[in-house]
């Protein structure tokens, strides 16, 4: 492993520790090979645990057993560690942007935000700014020849969907250490460093919610009651509010007679309208917008990729137009605004957008 384009004569290189044994794993590759590493642990926002349970709040990147493996490791690895308060940046930056869509009806993706306004947005310019060649984290993901974002060696934990917002300046000061690996042998090398983290549970839901999204949503939005209608306009009942329900939903409609599946929204007249027909959740072509490409440069239009609707959706072959337009050689199923869509050719990750 050698970071690309050194300054120095022994790179200095900040290492965003979680606690977990991909972060670990990383800053053990980076001390064994001679680096000057320092770890980094990141104290989020917190949100109000449940009603009845006791605690501070809650967020499962930064709890006080996580900051504990981090710093532990820390002083097995004889690098110095580090503990930054990012709870404000991440309040406003994250939380707010996965309130505010939720409230207008969307449904977003809160780790793509935080990957590039936090993790290589803010730890980046800190980083930088005490003289630090690289940002390193524990991510699934490589890079290649000229700051190149590619799949991680590790299909199945292939992170590279949530970094689609990340920029050359950033992609030049990044390492993903792991991304060569699979995730077993990651868990092999934890042993081999003697690291405490080797059998550390697998992080699945989003960092700030303790139980559901919807329980975490019915504690930040108001209910706002409204019709319930199936595609041909005929009424079935209420809902409690649309950003209870996301494209594709079966489960919690609460409708007699189904299954139903959620097929669309209508945002101006507060409507949530379900199919019984699962083949109307099938859609050939979307609209994005934020659009970003890693490289910088426009590509040539239309461009063939092979594109992502959702993390664990399959990688489908389609046709990106110059008017922020994909279609897809099949329709895909339950194309959901808010959520990312993301390019590819081959492992390069070209870049992506925000459905509408």
């Amino acid at each position: 492993m050698s970071p690309r384009s050194l300054r120095t004569a022994t790179p200095k290189i900040i290492v965003g520790m979680s606690g977990g044994v991909d972060s670990s794993v990383a800053a053990a590759f980076l001390k064994r090979a001679g680096f000057n590493v320092v770890g980094v642990f990141m104290k989020f926002w917190l949100a109000r645990r449940s009603l009845g349970e006791g605690g501070t709040g809650y967020n499962r990147c930064c709890s006080g057993d996580a900051e504990k493996r981090a710093r532990e490791v820390a002083n097995i690895l004889g690098i110095p560690f580090y503990v930054l308060n990012f709870k404000k940046e991440f309040k406003k930056k994250v939380v707010d942007y996965f309130l505010s869509e939720y409230r207008a009806g969307r449904t977003p993706n809160p780790c793509v935000v935080c990957n590039k306004e936090i993790k290589f947005g803010l730890l980046l310019e800190k980083a930088l700014a005490l003289d630090a060649d690289f940002v390193a984290t524990g991510h699934y993901a490589q890079l290649g020849m000229s700051n190149k974002l590619l799949r991680a060696k590790d299909k199945e934990k292939d992170q590279s969907y949530f970094l689609w917002m990340l920029n050359q300046r950033q992609l030049k000061h990044i390492l993903f250490p792991v991304g060569q690996y699979a995730k077993t042998e990651v868990r092999q090398l934890a042993k081999e460093f003697k690291l405490p983290v080797s059998e550390t549970a697998e992080s699945q839901e989003v960092c700030f919610i303790q139980k559901t999204t919807d329980e975490f949503l019915s504690r930040y939005i108001k209910e706002k009651p409204g019709k319930i209608i199936d595609v041909n306009g005929k009424v079935l009942g209420q809902h409690q509010g649309l950003h209870l329900y996301t494209i594709g939903q079966r489960k919690g409609i609460g409708l007699a007679g189904g299954p139903y599946w959620v097929a669309g929204k209508d945002l101006k007249k507060n409507i949530l309208i379900v199919t019984k027909n699962e083949k109307d959740l099938y859609k050939k072509e979307l609209t994005f917008k934020n659009v970003n490409w890693l490289s910088g440069k426009l590509p040539e239009f239309p461009l063939k990729v092979k594109a992502k609707v959702r993390y664990r959706s399959k990688s489908a072959s389609a046709t990106v137009y110059k008017n922020n337009r994909i279609v897809f050689d099949r329709p895909q199923r339950a194309i959901t605004p808010g959520q990312s869509v993301v390019f590819y050719q081959g492992d390069e990750l070209l870049g992506g957008g925000v459905i509408d």
